[in-house]
């Protein structure tokens, strides 16, 4: 990997973490075009940087993050399934790591649950001025649904925002609800994946070098600043329009994956 390549990675990250595209199905496709995609530092630095990302959270919720031991005690039951799932099935993420057109189906197959959505839960963006908290009150049931949702993005390109927010919505809560409770999941979320991805790198026996180093926190503050500028623009945008551009982006894209993949360019990781 290449600098270049790593700030390009590192924007797509920033761009894509808090959309319902698929950050790390992004990132795989630029990888696989930039022929490194194959390469273990780069699976590594995929993980990694989405760290920074996910910290930009931190700086824009600050307040209602460190809310109250209620609000954690629900993130770590909504996290666990992530935690029982992601070391059962730690080799064949890996492998599906390594695949654009898992990423391509994927994509495809969650655009057109994206383009339902809103017409499905229609309802939970009625307010009841009988019961005001009836579609942003979570519950540790809740949060729990949410997690098992949340697990679906370990196949590439489903999108970790997009499984956990429509989750959120499958449990009545309204759009802006469940996209906020699913940046705030991302936290423990993308720092047991970062611990646990550096941890098998050092027990495959590989070192990090300076550069690499180097490397990881420039793609983590570049993926920082970058979803600081993105995620309240999706918010907003979320809110008042739902969610089916991001379906006919999903699906548009990858049909392009698959006709540049069987007629154009093959995208191997090799």
């Amino acid at each position: 990997m290449t600098s270049i390549e790593g700030i390009i990675l590192a924007i797509i990250e920033g761009i894509t973490e808090y959309l319902p595209i698929s950050s790390t199905g992004h990132m795989i496709i630029a990888s696989s075009l930039m022929k490194i995609a194959g390469d273990d530092f780069t699976k590594l630095f995929t993980i990694v940087i989405q760290l920074g990302a996910i910290l930009s959270v931190l700086v824009l919720y600050w307040k209602r993050f460190f809310q109250s031991l209620d609000f954690y005690f629900k993130l770590l039951v909504a996290f666990i399934p992530a935690v029982i799932f992601g070391l059962l099935l730690n080799d064949v993420i890996d492998e599906l790591l390594e695949s654009p057109l898992v990423v391509a189906v994927s994509l495809i197959i969650g655009g057109f649950i994206l383009l339902k959505v809103d017409d499905w839960f229609k309802a939970n963006e009625v307010y009841d001025e009988n019961n005001p908290e009836a579609h942003t009150k979570i519950s540790y049931l809740t949060a729990l649904k949410i997690g098992f949702f949340q697990c679906l993005a370990m196949i590439p390109g489903t999108s970790r925002s997009g499984a956990s927010i429509v989750g959120g919505m499958t449990q009545k809560l309204n759009r802006k609800t469940a996209a906020e409770f699913s940046f705030f999941l991302a936290v423990p979320t993308m720092f047991g994946a970062t611990a646990k991805k550096l941890f098998d790198y050092y027990q495959a026996g590989f070192q990090l070098s300076s550069n690499q180093v180097h490397y990881l926190i420039m793609g983590n503050i570049i993926a920082f600043i970058v979803a600081l500028l993105a995620i309240k623009s999706f918010i907003d945008y979320l809110s008042k329009k739902g969610f089916k551009i991001f379906g006919y982006y999903r699906i548009i894209l990858g049909i392009g994956l698959l006709l540049i993949h069987y007629f154009l360019y093959p995208l191997t990781t090799i």
